[in-house]
């Protein structure tokens, strides 16, 4: 299971599916339909928990829903049309996981859970595979494929190289990008040093910075999708921190729309420049000589 179901509200939930009281044996496990208000009332009846009934919605939501998919339960057998909201809605072990647990302890465990693993599998392979084949490629000239995870985010991040990059700085070579996921891929550390740009995740970094040998450009281009623009005083912070490197320092906060670019445009440094993504082959310059120079 993934970490966010590996807790005592998880554990204790299985507990009351397998109507397992104190001090039972696993070989006693059993079989019983049970909704989820007759799983809290076992719960503080057997566990001495006491979960409020406002928490019904996480334990389907955070609890059962993962159970469901690792193949631990089955959800409405009795009616497989009721809704899952529905107040009657009721859960019961797949007979594979009460074979597994009913064997815990004994000789027989490793086999068993070997054999479930196999035939179900494991709910955090599921995941890591779902999270690899939704992750957005970015593919460019004598570089390793970059995958980001998904997210709108990140998917404003692709499009700025894809239509950014080639309209505007076409020559330039990625140096850093950041993910929502991973806070930080590692891109290109040598060329960072040589500029003069310190790599550390606390000193933020804009999303994406790009580097133009030719004409000695830094683009440095924050993405806004829920974070702010380049404000006059990320533009400082930005500054304070590249202040070794004597490349050419444009700053770019590129947005998904004009119409986010509204709600912003109060908080954006002169000097600097906007993007927008639906349409790509244009820039809005806040006295951006120094773009055009």
């Amino acid at each position: 299971m993934p970490r966010a179901q590996q807790n005592e509200r998880s554990a204790l939930t299985l507990l009351a599916l397998i109507n397992l009281k104190k001090n039972g044996s696993w070989t006693n496990a059993e079989e019983k339909s049970i909704g989820i208000h007759d799983i809290l009332t076992f719960i503080k009846m057997d566990y001495g928990k006491t979960y409020a009934e406002n928490t019904r919605e996480t334990i389907r939501r955070q609890t059962l829903h993962q159970f469901e998919q690792a193949g631990l339960v089955f959800r409405n057998t009795d009616v497989p049309s009721r809704p899952t909201n529905s107040p009657n809605t009721v859960y019961i072990i797949s007979p594979i996981a009460l074979k597994t647990i009913r064997s815990y302890g004994t000789g027989n465990w490793n086999k068993n859970l070997g054999l479930f693993i196999k035939n179900v599998g494991r709910l955090t392979d599921e995941y890591d595979r779902r999270s690899e084949s939704n992750k957005i490629p970015i593919k460019l000239p004598n570089m390793p494929t970059i995958k980001l995870s998904p997210g709108k985010h990140n998917e404003l991040q692709v499009q700025v190289i894809k239509h950014f990059r080639p309209n505007f700085c076409p020559n330039s070579e990625l140096l850093y990008i950041g993910d929502t996921a991973k806070k930080a891929l590692d891109v290109n550390r040598n060329q960072l040093d040589r500029l003069g740009i310190p790599f550390n995740v606390h000193n933020k970094l804009p999303d994406i910075v790009l580097y133009e040998k030719q004409r000695n450009f830094l683009f440095l281009i924050e993405v806004v999708t829920s974070h702010g623009p380049v404000s006059p005083k990320r533009k400082l912070e930005l500054e304070e921190a590249l202040k070794v490197t004597k490349a050419k320092r444009i700053y770019v906060t590129a947005f998904p729309s004009f119409h986010e670019f509204k709600k912003h445009i109060d908080n954006i440094a002169w000097e600097t420049e906007i993007w927008l993504a639906d349409k790509p082959n244009h820039m809005v310059h806040f006295n951006g000589d120094k773009f055009l120079s």
